[in-house]
């Protein structure tokens, strides 16, 4: 059978001038082209009559895992420190949106730290409205894991159910089973907004097949949904809900307003 490494190789997007998505290769998350001034870009240098390994190669192998994992130039500036209570300090409820921000934030800095020594650590759940924050948490997990070489992948759910259908292209030089197996079986899953979507008997099937096939492997998932549970049941049915209460601990995050908005707001000095 295919190593998954080789899957994900294959099924990966090169990145290209029009992909403003995909990660490139740069001595800091920029544009500038990576240029080292100690190997010349070759990647090794002498030491005695030995080639070793220069290291700037450390750092491309970080980056490269970064555009593996799928992260797009977004998300890779989301980190713990960037998190921002302040967003959710306002409003009559101020008070219970800064407490479940904190408890969402403890639990995705907790679950870092425990899966280097526990590969089985339980998944975690973040739901909550439009803006408040899920994606960011959902981002920084992966950065931290990353920069600890740990395989992930983030996916976004609307994005994995069109090229699901897309694999029924004749033209198509992926598989559904290859996409299904990656996401099986990669150490650490990102699913991002498992919302309201379109969802038919088959797309609900193949979820479910992730998501089962991982919770019997104890393989950690973290998932991000604007719907409550009564919400995904509905949408994705009892067996995946349960599931999910299964492989998750859920945590709610809400603010009195959305995030992106405060920011533009901040930003065109409208507050």
């Amino acid at each position: 059978m295919e190593s998954s490494d080789n899957i994900l190789k294959r099924i990966i997007k090169k990145p290209n001038s029009d992909d403003s998505n995909i990660i490139e290769a740069s001595n800091t998350i920029s544009n500038k082209k990576v240029t080292c001034s100690i190997c010349g870009d070759r990647g090794i240098i002498l030491q005695g009559d030995t080639g070793v390994p220069c290291s700037c190669m450390e750092q491309k192998k970080i980056l490269n895992s970064f555009r593996y994992a799928r992260l797009s130039r977004e998300l890779i500036s989301c980190r713990f420190d960037n998190f921002d209570l302040d967003f959710y300090n306002s409003g009559t409820s101020a008070k219970e949106h800064t407490i479940n921000a904190q408890k969402a934030v403890q639990a995705a800095q907790e679950f870092c730290q425990n899966i280097s020594d526990n590969p089985h650590e339980v998944g975690l759940l973040f739901s909550g409205s439009v803006g408040s924050g899920k994606t960011f948490l959902a981002a920084a997990i992966a950065n931290v894991l990353i920069e600890k070489q740990t395989k992930l992948l983030f996916l976004v759910v609307p994005d994995l159910l069109d090229e699901l259908r897309a694999t029924f292209d004749s033209k198509s030089e992926t598989s559904e089973f290859d996409l299904l197996d990656i996401a099986r079986t990669i150490p650490v899953l990102i699913l991002d907004d498992l919302g309201a979507h379109n969802y038919t008997d088959w797309t609900r099937n193949r979820l479910y097949s992730i998501l089962n096939y991982r919770t019997n492997e104890k393989l950690p998932t973290i998932i991000t949904t604007n719907l409550s549970f009564d919400e995904i049941e509905t949408h994705l049915g009892e067996r995946t809900c349960s599931r999910l209460l299964q492989m998750c601990r859920i945590f709610r995050l809400s603010t009195e307003k959305d995030i992106r908005r405060q920011k533009y707001e901040k930003r065109e000095r409208l507050s």
